[in-house]
């Protein structure tokens, strides 16, 4: 008895036709998004390819893109924190460095996060944020004893969002203080295409740990969004920030901590606040007591602390970073298909020397 045997043909997509279709599912989404949502993806994706050059151009962490990666890794492969803490200055130029233009193109440009009500935007929740921390700043007193325009210090500013929204919002003289050189550049174009040649608010190139360009006693107030968390020693930080400060001024501070629950020796715990640390360009997260107690061991009276995650909100504050399958926001990219689209579309530019 003869043994008959088979064969079973296999007709798989080659290489070329699952790229191809996912250039295609990515154009499709891209146009969707420019042509139904208020979104400007296409005007902000040609702004970005401009900037490339004069970016690179502008890097403070190495000679090139690739030398700031192989950096901010090697910084970052061990657990200790020690290193990071000591060459903070390289880990968060290479972070920025790197993150910047992304950041603008797909966040925005106040750096920053926000809890979000109902029928409220993201950009109405990252502004209202922002005025929250001004309102605590006491600045209608200080303007109707004084009868001046107030000076205030935007301690860590990034490309200046914040800081010209609050320059908005409070009528007050604003300046920036960043360590990432393309930032200020960046910052300072913004707030003269926004206020004109000699706009009200401006950045300056200098570290937060030592403000040597700044004198003492010269401000009204001051305040942090998300960026003092890159200091490698919050005491050293806040009396800085205290010295700088007018007698009796406010310093209004949003800093990324870690809270009394979080325990070393859980490995789920530190495995998150690791990869928080990875992702943001941060030394180390310190915890809210450390930051508590750094702040009146600076010099400052501690007027109000509270956990702004547990704010009352119709959104949370993490919204934007999970997955939906909406097509109109830019949490589509996180689920399964957003994920491929978006390698491919990172394809693209590869293919096209854009990344």
């Amino acid at each position: 008895m003869n043994r008959t045997e088979s064969n079973l043909l296999l007709l798989l997509p080659s290489q070329d036709s699952v790229f191809f279709n996912g250039v295609i599912a990515t154009t499709a989404a891209v146009l969707a998004v420019q042509l139904f949502t208020s979104s400007n993806p296409l005007g902000s994706t040609f702004r970005l390819l401009g900037q490339f050059r004069k970016q690179e151009k502008a890097l403070t962490s190495g000679p090139s893109v690739k030398t700031a990666i192989d950096e901010y890794n090697r910084l970052h492969s061990t657990e200790s924190a020690d290193e990071r803490n000591a060459n903070y200055k390289s880990l968060v130029n290479s972070y920025y460095d790197l993150a910047t233009l992304f950041y603008e193109w797909g966040w925005g440009s106040s750096f920053h996060f926000a809890h979000r009500q109902k029928f409220e935007s993201f950009a109405e929740s990252i502004r209202k944020h922002e005025y929250f921390l001004a309102s605590k700043l006491n600045l209608i007193k200080e303007k109707r004893d004084n009868d001046v325009k107030l000076h205030i210090l935007d301690v860590g500013c990034g490309i200046g969002g914040p800081m010209r929204n609050i320059c908005r919002f409070t009528g007050c003289d604003i300046t920036g203080i960043t360590l990432n050189e393309y930032q200020v550049q960046r910052g300072n174009e913004l707030c003269i295409n926004e206020f004109g040649s000699n706009p009200p608010c401006r950045s300056i190139q200098g570290d937060f740990m030592k403000m040597e360009k700044l004198e003492s006693d010269s401000f009204d107030a001051a305040y942090a969004i998300e960026a003092t968390c890159h200091a490698p020693n919050r005491a050293t930080c806040y009396r800085e920030i205290f010295r700088v400060l007018k007698p009796g001024a406010i310093f209004a501070c949003y800093e990324w901590c870690v809270t009394d629950k979080y325990n070393p020796k859980n490995s789920d715990h530190c495995l998150i606040k690791k990869q928080i640390e990875e992702g943001d360009g941060l030394p180390d997260l310190a915890a809210t007591s450390v930051c508590s107690e750094a702040l009146v061991e600076a010099g400052f009276e501690l007027l109000e602390e509270r956990d702004m995650a547990l704010a009352k909100a119709h959104y949370s504050w993490y919204l934007p970073l999970t997955p939906s399958w909406n097509p109109f926001t830019q949490r589509f990219q996180f689920n399964w298909l957003g994920l491929k689209l978006t390698k491919y579309a990172l394809k693209i530019m590869e293919f096209l020397w854009l990344a």
